[in-house]
């Protein structure tokens, strides 16, 4: 009996703790961009964000220098996952090449690796949404020319609501995908 009440108490606290959670997806943006590829298949690595960034909790800059989240709006993803599968879209979308993510669906071996290193993404405190780092394309086995290239991208926020910060986070995220298909096509 005492173990009884004890359980049933226990799931009445699980109970009252949980509330509904909210989940902020990217909203749907694309590209006038298309390009002849000039390699026949393309894979995005995992892309590597800092920790702020890869939570599940939605980070803005409060005051300069200051990243906060309340844990009470999360992505509707994982931020590494959906970031990869976002902008591994966007080249597919862009580019006459076979684009897929890591790891690779299809089989054999890509013509080129594309990894993307994130050391900001965040909406700041000024009213943008930044985002920069340095991204990798690199050919294995084929003649493609290796090569790295930072990025810096700033994006106006319509206002601070989650869903403006969505929007512009999907808009920078265009923003990289069309640069790096520049460099895959023409």
């Amino acid at each position: 009996m005492k173990r009884r009440l004890i359980g049933t108490l226990a799931l009445a606290v699980l109970v009252a703790c949980s509330g509904t959670t909210t989940r902020i997806a990217y909203p749907p943006v694309t590209s006038d961009l298309k390009l002849r590829a000039l390699v026949g298949s393309a894979l995005v690595q995992t892309v590597s964000l800092p920790a702020y960034a890869a939570a599940e909790e939605l980070a803005v800059e409060t005051a300069p220098g200051v990243i906060t989240s309340t844990g009470e709006l999360l992505w509707a993803d994982l931020p590494d996952r959906a970031v990869t599968l976002k902008i591994a879209s966007h080249l597919d979308e862009i580019l006459s090449a076979t684009v897929g993510p890591e790891p690779w669906p299809f089989p054999g071996l890509p013509d080129v690796n594309i990894d993307i290193r994130v050391s900001d993404m965040v909406a700041r405190a000024d009213g943008q949404f930044h985002l920069s780092g340095q991204f990798y394309v690199g050919g294995d086995g084929i003649d493609f020319r290796n090569s790295s290239t930072p990025f810096d991208i700033a994006i106006p926020l319509a206002s601070t609501e989650p869903a403006a910060v969505a929007d512009a986070q999907a808009q920078a995220l265009l923003r990289l995908s069309e640069s790096i298909a520049r460099k895959l096509g023409r």
